[in-house]
């Protein structure tokens, strides 16, 4: 972000360096009326015959020559590191107090503050730190204003911004231990939707301030000045305000009081740059690092595909209930069923059947329309080695019965269905249309209305053919339905089988599985036939041979004996 002047404009960078590698270097210097008056403002003439003395605007960017004669601690300059604690004296005087001492926080400072006293001298005075871990820090982003008026109120986003850094300071204070919390908040009120959805970008936070309180008379908290402010999140954004000085004028700052002063600061960055070898020699590790985590993966995982026995094929169905539309109630729900016919099996541990969740409608154009987005997946493995000869393998079939329930609990079925899995691989979105069993009269319905239930499939394989049914024509004379809703639902289908290696297979245009697996079935007797038939083909060839050559010896004696 660009600057103007000595404006306290706040710039942003990224970075993918570790934040702790930062150096932050701040000078500070208060402007004297002397100083500026006669260094600056002051200009003698040096033209002869002159007697005037010329004023002229003092520069805000003060040379480091004019130093000397300053007093002590009216300049200092102070290389500060990411989160590194400088106490003020403020600080210094609370903590030697040990009933001021209350959070384990305090007590650690204490202890720094005594060990500090008797080893060497500070290496600062007016500029001290504010890191994420102090009281400030907090308190800092509450009182935020966007304005320069004293009657401003925080806004109601700054409110909930400042609950959600002391819930994330709290959550790390607590060492490792897992608040008891409500996972799931079933009945959440209006308050409590709107003091959580709130985005959370943990940031870390540190305030770089200065203590412009007047010569001899420091440690007073209406004499701290922010300076400088930090924040580092997450994804390597780092945000300071203000901008780093480099050649840009110096940012003043004039105190408040009776007695008005000038503070003139600069801030820049102090990190150590990496050398061109070093960033090298990185990267080099880096890319060892990565190419030994993908062989160790590759290990784990295998060179090839596990593939399925000789004659079997597998299939994978990842799908999905998608929508219900067009019922009669509200608060639908799905009940499905997979039915495995002969020759199929799956893993013991494979769920076959499952229900969805109960989802409420809502009107799109003239229907009601339930979406559920519901994932289910199956993997189920043919043995075809058992199929009689001539016989297309039947293919698995999906059941399913629409419910619906009200605030009594009264179920009641809505229609029921079925899809057949598809038979090629790749993506398919079927609709199928449902229907539920009636009695005529009123009363019936009347019942459903008040009671719920009522004329309910035992065998959900009734939809369709019952998996118990043994003969050769299936009547359902009297039966009455009723047409109702739709279902749709998404199939994604993978296949795989040693037939499908086979380079003639591959060529084919079909992907249709029933015509691949048409011959698996019995391909040794297929195998055996064409040997047959190329033994055959070649006894033809011998016999053509053989009556060639006695046709032949028949001419020649039959040319002989006429010249005889």
């Amino acid at each position: 972000m660009a600057e103007c002047g000595s404006e306290r404009v706040e710039a942003v960078y990224r970075t993918l360096d570790p934040v702790k590698n930062l150096r932050i270097r701040i000078w500070l210097q208060r402007v004297t009326p002397t100083a500026l008056f006669t260094e600056h403002a002051l200009q003698p003439a040096i033209q002869r015959g002159q007697s005037l003395i010329e004023m002229s605007t003092f520069d805000t960017q003060p040379s480091r020559r004019i130093t000397e004669g300053y007093r002590t601690h009216d300049q200092e300059e102070v290389v500060v590191g990411w989160q590194e604690k400088l106490f003020s004296q403020f600080e210094i005087d609370l903590f030697k107090n040990e009933h001021a001492c209350q959070s384990p926080l305090d007590f650690q400072y204490r202890n720094e503050i005594l060990s500090l006293d008797g080893t060497e001298e500070r290496k600062n005075f007016r500029i001290f730190t504010y890191t994420d871990f102090d009281r400030y820090t907090n308190l800092e982003e509450y009182s935020q204003s966007t304005t320069t008026s004293a009657k401003e109120t925080p806004s109601y986003l700054a409110e909930r911004m400042s609950h959600v850094r002391r819930r994330r300071q709290e959550r790390r204070m607590m060492e490792g231990k897992i608040p008891r919390s409500r996972i799931i908040t079933w009945e959440p009120t209006e308050e409590f939707v709107r003091n959580n959805h709130v985005l959370n970008n943990p940031v870390q936070t540190m305030y770089i301030m200065g203590d412009l309180g007047p010569y001899g008379k420091l440690g007073k908290r209406e004499d701290e000045y922010v300076l400088c402010t930090i924040k580092v999140d997450n994804s390597g954004v780092l945000s300071i305000k203000p901008d780093f000085s480099d050649s840009k004028p110096a940012y003043r700052i004039e105190t408040e009081g009776e007695k008005k002063e000038l503070w003139l600061y600069t801030i820049n960055n102090a990190s150590v740059t990496v050398q061109k070898e070093d960033q090298e020699r990185e990267k080099h590790l880096f890319k060892d690092l990565y190419d030994r985590h993908k062989d160790y993966l590759r290990s784990l995982v295998g060179e090839e595909f596990e593939t399925p026995p000789l004659g079997t094929l597998q299939l994978f169905v990842n799908g999905e209930i998608v929508s219900a539309e067009g019922f009669e109630y509200d608060n639908l729900y799905v009940r499905f069923l997979l039915e495995l016919p002969d020759n199929w099996f799956c893993s013991s541990r494979q769920q076959l059947s499952g229900v969805t969740q109960t989802c409420s409608t809502k009107v799109e154009g003239r229907e009601n329309v339930a979406y559920f987005s519901y994932p289910f997946d199956f993997e189920m493995t043919l043995k075809s080695e058992d199929q009689p000869e001539g016989c297309l393998p039947q293919w698995p079939v999906l059941y399913f019965g629409v419910h619906s329930s009200d605030f009594w609990q009264r179920h009641r079925i809505e229609g029921y269905g079925y899809v057949r899995i598809p038979d090629s691989p790749g993506s398919y979105t079927l609709t199928c249309q449902t229907w539920r069993p009636i009695v005529p009269g009123t009363v019936a319905e009347m019942r459903r209305f008040f009671v719920g239930g009522f004329l309910e499939l035992e065998d959900m394989t009734y939809i369709r053919i019952p998996s118990t049914f043994k003969g050769e024509r299936l009547s359902r004379f009297g039966f009455r339905t009723e047409t109702t809703g739709t279902v749709t639902m998404r199939f994604n289908c993978m296949q795989q089988c040693r037939s499908f290696l086979d380079s003639s297979m591959a060529r084919k245009k079909s992907q249709n599985v029933l015509e691949r697996m048409g011959g698996l079935s019995h391909q040794a007797s297929l195998q055996s036939v064409i040997e047959a038939f190329g033994r055959a083909q070649q006894r033809m060839h011998e016999a053509q041979e053989s009556l060639s050559k006695d046709l032949l010896r028949a001419s020649t004696f039959l040319e002989s004996k006429s010249m005889t």
